[in-house]
């Protein structure tokens, strides 16, 4: 495997905030690698090397990124984003180059429905993650941002038949047609999205509900220069003390 590209942030970012009602806000930076283009030729030369997981709720391929991408990425986000979004340390972090790549009628259940990030975590903590936007083409979807309509209690039972369920039987049962989620439904309500851009990236609280706004499938493709190509970070993190 070739060596993976050094992940050099702009050093004076500027830095958007959407608000989420009833959450921390998404925090918006564009411009926000020095040479987002070594990451897609590097996506394309590592390309059989990306790998489908099911078992996860991406819907698509993914590229494990090594250590020093991390450290670069958790560096950026302690200094610009962790307070902000209720954090005050990074415990454990994992980043990867992803894909959405799977046709609508190939999702699982709980990929035809928004989520949050379910990292293992201890008391006190929770996990935040990031987004960067590798594709030109925005038709291939930025992020959306939701909440419950429903009780805890409820939205949990619904998480739960989606991992049990044939695909068939959870849309008959739920309600959520298969294919990728697009707007508000009867379980979740649509309260913010942002645009994707190329080099735009997003940081927010993997605890809000959230989901790849996928409104045009047919567009689609495994080819890391033209498909949906995004570098994912997650950050488990202690809660702020305030």
């Amino acid at each position: 495997m070739d060596a993976a590209p050094a992940l050099r942030f702009n050093p004076r970012p500027r830095i958007e905030r959407v608000a989420l009602p009833g959450a921390p806000p998404c925090l918006v930076v564009d411009e926000a690698l020095a040479d987002p283009q070594a990451w897609v030729d590097y996506a394309a030369a590592q390309r059989d090397q990306f790998e489908d997981r099911p078992i996860n709720g991406f819907p698509g391929p993914e590229l494990r990124l090594p250590e020093a991408s991390l450290v670069a990425l958790d560096t950026f986000f302690a200094e610009h984003a962790r307070r902000e979004l209720g954090a005050r340390r990074t415990v454990r972090r994992y980043a990867r180059l992803s894909m959405v790549a799977r046709e609508p009628a190939q999702l699982l259940p709980w990929q035809t429905f928004c989520h949050t990030d379910q990292f293992e975590r201890a008391a006190g903590q929770f996990v935040a993650a990031s987004v960067l936007y590798l594709f030109r083409d925005p038709d291939l979807g930025g992020t959306a941002f939701y909440r419950p309509r429903r009780s805890e209690r409820e939205t949990a039972s619904l998480v739960l038949a989606s991992a049990k369920l044939t695909p068939g039987e959870f849309s008959q049962r739920s309600g959520i047609p298969l294919g990728y989620m697009t707007g508000s439904n009867d379980w979740f309500e649509r309260i913010g999205a942002v645009p994707a851009r190329f080099n735009r990236l997003i940081l927010y609280s993997g605890n809000v509900f959230h989901t790849g706004d996928i409104t045009a499938p047919e567009r689609l493709s495994g080819d890391p220069r033209t498909g949906r190509l995004t570098l994912n970070g997650f950050f488990v993190c202690k809660r702020s003390l305030e």
